[in-house]
């Protein structure tokens, strides 16, 4: 566990070594690194047994993918209509200027084949944010599956490039649910949730409010279909965790984590009702 740990640090300071950049530090805040992300893919790679040079070799620029995507979604969610013109341009150039850095390095190394399921990957991501974002599904299981989509391309596309299919289904369900949590707890606060107000309008097609309009009961029915789906799909993680024999501590107690995660404030909305 420890050999792990000290990897992941390692691998941490490398990463924000890579993304710090002196006009864009004086400029907007740096951006968050996912650390759940980065946790398991550092942990996958290095239950594969590969050597440091290899982890830092996949890590650094899958996740500086991620940061790319992450820094895009906050001009996408944060900045409309809010923030000043020349923060959006900054943020929208800073995430360009990361996903850049990805490409650099994989050329440096020469790695055509990684350089490639990476960017089909970012294209995949891409095509369900619009489905997402622009409520173009047609069914609660099509969004779901485009919501683990967009969490989790990047690191399956790792996954089954090594061979290492369980490990695809264990960043899904694991992703998927820490995703769902994130948008309970938004829904719960009264903030905007991008995900229940796409199943508001897959469940309550007529309601032409936001979801902030909702009878209680009609929230209530929104936050069971979203337990439903975090159930299912911590049954799905146990499942791929039994896959897995020998699995570091930390890893072990990062899923129990997750599987043994209680949100108490959706208790307390229904009992309101």
């Amino acid at each position: 566990m420890h050999d792990l740990q000290k990897k992941l640090e390692y691998l941490r300071e490398r990463l924000e070594g890579k993304i710090s950049h002196p006009f864009l530090t004086q400029n907007i805040e740096a951006p968050p690194i996912d650390e759940d992300k980065l946790f398991l893919l550092v942990a996958f790679l290095d239950y594969l047994n590969l050597p440091l040079e290899k982890i830092e070799h996949y890590a650094i620029p899958t996740m500086l993918l991620q940061i790319a995507l992450d820094t895009h979604e906050k001009v996408t969610n944060d900045m409309t209509g809010k923030q000043n013109m020349k923060e959006r341009q900054l943020t929208v150039l800073a995430g360009t200027y990361y996903s850049g850095l990805y490409y650099k390095i994989l050329a440096d190394y020469q790695d055509i084949e990684v350089i490639r399921l990476l960017a089909e990957a970012i294209e995949t991501i891409n095509d369900h944010k619009i489905i997402v974002y622009q409520q173009e599904m047609n069914g609660i299981e099509k969004l779901m599956e485009s919501i683990e989509n967009i969490e989790a391309t990047l690191f399956k596309e790792i996954s089954k490039h090594l061979h290492a299919m369980a490990w695809g289904e264990l960043f899904s369900d694991f992703l998927l649910i820490k995703r769902l949590y994130k948008e309970k707890e938004l829904f719960l606060r009264s903030q905007s949730s991008v995900v229940f107000e796409a199943l508001k309008k897959l469940v309550f097609p007529k309601h032409e409010g936001s979801i902030k309009n909702l009878s209680l009961e009609q929230q209530n029915y929104l936050i069971h279909i979203c337990d439903k789906y975090i159930h299912f799909s911590k049954e799905q993680l146990l499942k791929v965790k039994s896959k897995l024999p020998l699995l570091n501590k930390a890893i072990d107690g990062k899923i129990d984590y997750l599987l043994n995660q209680h949100q108490p404030m959706a208790k307390s909305l229904v009992e309101e009702g």
